[in-house]
């Protein structure tokens, strides 16, 4: 069961407290992307506290708008540390993340957050795959249909041990996880998403 520091919040689903979107009335498996948020979407903040700080990524809007058109949902997925250990608090979370959803023009369908620490993690801390595998089955997912997209090393393994196609970014820490082996290498989320649109 998620605790309060393990969190699901978003605008597709059926669940308790989320709204229905249109994407989700057929009953075949969904594609997704899945996203790391940090470096990824938007530009690095460590430990980003204040919503003020948000700056995404230019031309993010448009590709998460050409994904959603593609049949695909737009999911985050991110480890937030920083409320384990006290430098953001959960109000701060929810505050950045609402400026990061309104700079993406309400096309993220859902956003899944682990504040796990690094030294007691569970399986939903990337590298784990919890956060992806809770997506598969809260929103009826198809992980060998998907994309996860990140800057960090940790990222594209969550993606493999899910059955993903994985995109590294060099956005972001994305210049120094060269050798992560991802399927594909991206110079910006633009380029990723061109070259998920390919397929």
């Amino acid at each position: 069961m998620r605790g309060e520091n393990a969190g699901f919040e978003g605008s597709v689903g059926n669940l308790p407290g989320i709204r229905f979107s249109g994407l989700l009335k057929t009953g075949a498996p969904h594609r997704a992307v899945f996203f790391d948020r940090d470096g990824t979407l938007m530009e690095e903040v460590h430990y980003c506290n204040d919503p003020a700080l948000v700056r995404v990524f230019g031309g993010a809007a448009d590709c998460l708008r050409e994904l959603r058109a593609a049949g695909f949902l737009n999911i985050i997925v991110t480890n937030q540390s920083g409320i384990a250990s006290g430098k953001i608090s959960l109000a701060q979370y929810h505050a950045v993340q609402d400026e990061v959803s309104r700079q993406l023009c309400g096309l993220v369908d859902a956003v899944y957050f682990c504040a796990d620490s690094p030294a007691a993690p569970t399986i939903r801390r990337k590298p784990g795959a919890g956060m992806i595998h809770e997506a598969v089955r809260d929103l009826g997912i198809d992980p060998a249909q998907s994309w996860m997209v990140g800057d960090k090393d940790i990222d594209i393994a969550c993606g493999r041990a899910a059955g993903c196609r994985t995109i590294l970014v060099r956005t972001g820490y994305g210049s120094e996880h060269a050798a992560s082996k991802p399927d594909h290498i991206a110079n910006s989320i633009v380029e990723a998403a061109a070259i998920i649109l390919r397929g």
